[in-house]
């Protein structure tokens, strides 16, 4: 069962102090291949990961019901700055409380969440990425956790430039430093994708050069609007699924010598013991999966309209917009 919500604000104090001290500010894991953010490397519990299956483990929930007596109360956990994961996490929370839980969300950075969840404090983790960007964390914590489901079996992490610029490929930003500001934008400090950016592609591609700016999201996406409305040219690190690739024209930079990770699935992970405690839910979890361009449109309304302020009231638009979706999460029917 659930621990008390006073364990899992220690969790998040100490977790943000650690992160800190290591200069790591944000979401993160580590490229594929390298580093160790806080566990012991020595296991390699994200391999079992290595494949996607969006029709894993899916089956029709019609007529599943709550368990008599059932805990009704279920926390998602959504990682800060992911657009996806609120995204993922917000639908989840309406279909579940449709359903007759009392479902909320808490929005955390990656290594709290990880932390919370594997020990018990809070439920779900709707965004982990595998087998690379979330590799250390699933090491460290994957035996104290349950898969739910993998979601979207194609993600990726790249840089991106809008569409009117030169570059084709990242080995040309090299060449073209001065057209870019001399700079690539990047996001949190302690992010999965800055680690690789550090660690592989910086070093692979010969970019020590260009100053290689992280801060947080947010900032990076204000970088790409303020320059994209200019008709200037800038570089940033992002990532797919993401909802400013049906706002802005870009282009995804080639990567022959392949220093980004390769494709990822997205999974749902929750606390040991949650597929006994709450079965129904278990099933609803499973049975998610998100064409990307269903998700880049949920994406663009919670940002786009909604400025990220009333994730509650984007979703129950998107929801009227989509009126098949439910019954087909429910039913196990949702386009592959």
């Amino acid at each position: 069962m659930k621990k008390t919500r006073l364990g899992v604000a220690a969790v998040a104090v100490v977790s943000a102090l650690a992160l800190a001290a290591c200069g790591a500010s944000n979401t993160g894991g580590t490229p594929a291949g390298g580093g160790d953010a806080g566990g012991s490397g020595k296991d390699d519990m994200a391999s079992k990961y290595a494949k996607c299956d969006v029709t894993d483990g899916v089956k029709d929930a019609s007529s599943t019901k709550m368990a008599a007596g059932e805990d009704k109360k279920v926390t998602i956990t959504a990682f800060s700055g992911w657009a996806e994961s609120a995204a993922t996490a917000y639908v989840m929370k309406d279909v579940l409380n449709k359903k007759g839980y009392q479902a909320e969300v808490e929005t955390l950075d990656a290594a709290p969440a990880f932390t919370a969840v594997a020990q018990g404090d809070y439920d779900v983790l709707s965004d982990v990425w595998l087998p690379s960007t979330h590799k250390a964390y699933i090491d460290k914590y994957g035996d104290k956790m349950e898969p739910q489901g993998c979601w979207f079996d194609a993600a990726t992490i790249e840089v991106a430039v809008p569409a009117y610029s030169p570059a084709k490929s990242i080995g040309d930003l090299k060449t073209m430093a001065d057209k870019y500001n001399n700079e690539i934008i990047g996001i949190e400090p302690g992010a999965g994708e800055t680690k690789t950016m550090k660690e592989a592609t910086i070093p692979k591609y010969g970019l020590d050069d260009l100053q290689f700016k992280t801060s947080s999201t947010s900032a990076m996406l204000q970088s790409l609007d303020t320059a994209y409305k200019s008709k200037k040219n800038v570089a940033v690190t992002l990532w797919s699924p993401h909802w400013a690739y049906s706002k802005y024209d870009l282009r995804k930079l080639e990567d022959p010598k392949d220093a980004m990770s390769g494709k990822e699935g997205i999974w749902n992970f929750s606390r040991t013991g949650f597929s006994k405690d709450h079965p129904l839910a278990s099933q609803l979890f499973k049975n998610l999966t998100w064409p990307e361009d269903d998700l880049n449109s949920l994406e663009n309304l919670m940002v786009g309209k909604y400025d990220n302020k009333n994730p509650d009231k984007a979703v129950q638009e998107w929801l009227k917009d989509n009126p098949d979706f439910e019954d087909q999460l429910v039913s196990g029917q949702l386009k592959k």
